[in-house]
């Protein structure tokens, strides 16, 4: 049998309060939050070990995701938020030596924003101490056991992005 966790803990003393709460559905509900803020204090140390503010992490983590080079608009709409928002923060990272505008190869109107190798070697640490971290916590399951809770999650996630009823 599994050991009891805290959201064991967590369930019966609610239950005892709300006779008619589900603890199928407030079990994992609550799981899931808890690991939601160990991951988020996670990633809050790893920035702050690096120096690194979140808004500087996520621009170079979407940079990243489009290999190390984008236009403006399209990191804008990767972030969601504002073109002069984007252009705020390159501007720090243009100081920090994170990241250089060099001119569009398909518009010459346009800059274009590139990942540097000290900006690359920022969001790789930070991201390696994430990384670290999830497979700590998902050694927890074999393989086919993290395969079978990403199906799951899957199911509960594609009921999110539906319209409510």
């Amino acid at each position: 049998m599994t050991p009891e966790d805290g959201i064991d803990r967590h369930v019966r003393r609610w239950m005892g309060v709300l006779p008619d709460i589900d603890p199928d559905v407030e079990g994992p509900v609550s799981r899931m939050q808890f690991l939601t803020r160990h991951l988020r204090s996670v990633k809050e140390r790893a920035l702050a070990e690096r120096n690194l503010q979140g808004h500087e992490y996520d621009t170079l983590h979407a940079l990243a995701g489009r290999g190390g080079r984008a236009a403006p608009s399209d990191l804008a709409r990767d972030l969601a938020v504002a073109p002069a928002s984007v252009t705020a923060r390159v501007d720090g990272l243009l100081r920090r030596g994170f990241v250089r505008r060099v001119p569009s190869d398909t518009d010459r109107r346009r800059v274009d924003v590139e990942l540097t190798d000290p900006g690359r070697a920022a969001w790789l640490g930070a991201m390696a101490v994430r990384g670290g971290e999830e497979r700590r916590l998902l050694g927890a399951l074999d393989a086919d056991e993290r395969r079978l809770l990403s199906d799951l999650l899957r199911r509960v996630v594609l009921r999110a992005e539906e319209p409510p009823a």
